[in-house]
């Protein structure tokens, strides 16, 4: 799996997936507020699965 998903992209997902975690957890939305592991999953493996269908690349190194 090559890196996809640049710094930005990345601090950004992290803050939407931990933020509908945090409101799922207290009770704010319904049990769909934990698909927020999926934008902190895809932040932490630095590879979102969309993007290579896509053919979207954020994180800046050029393709050999």
């Amino acid at each position: 799996m090559k890196a996809n998903v640049g710094s930005i992209d990345r601090v950004l997902r992290l803050v939407l997936g931990l933020a509908l975690i945090a409101l799922a957890a207290t009770g704010v939305v319904g049990a769909w507020g934990w698909l927020g592991v999926v934008p902190v999953a895809t932040a932490l493996f630095r590879f979102c699965p969309a993007y290579t269908l896509l053919g979207v690349n954020t994180c800046g190194i050029k393709k050999t």
